[in-house]
């Protein structure tokens, strides 16, 4: 399923939010800040630790997870990015809207390894 706009939109002129996870049911609740970006009717996230990011680690084992911003806590379910013009979407959607303003971790988003931690998120519902 897919947001709604106002979601969508809430999170495009977020620059950070905040990223529920855990490693499966019963398991202690983890909460990172993260950054997202907003393709269309779709979100994604991406770990600039690449694939040794906690926040990251447990989402791909766990996909259920949530995003806070603004107050609002909106369940998602995570799914990875495999198709390459995603990819070089969100790269292109990361350098739009952070790059000016954090031009250092920007760069590191868009190294090699970190391509594949590309992950779509999915209205959990």
């Amino acid at each position: 399923m897919s947001f709604d706009s106002e979601t969508l939109a809430g999170w495009a002129k977020t620059p950070e939010i905040e990223i529920e996870t855990s490693r499966g049911e019963g398991a202690p609740v983890h909460r990172t800040t993260i950054w997202i970006v907003v393709d269309g009717d779709a979100a994604y996230v991406r770990s600039v630790r690449g694939p040794a990011g906690r926040w990251y680690r447990e989402l791909v084992a766990n996909p259920v997870g949530a995003i806070h911003a603004s107050g609002k806590r909106v369940a998602v379910r995570a799914e990875p990015a495999v198709d390459t013009e995603s990819v070089s979407r969100v790269s292109e959607a990361l350098k739009l809207k952070y790059e000016k303003r954090w031009p250092g971790p920007t760069a590191s988003m868009l190294l090699e390894p970190t391509l594949p931690t590309t992950l779509r998120l999915y209205a959990d519902r």
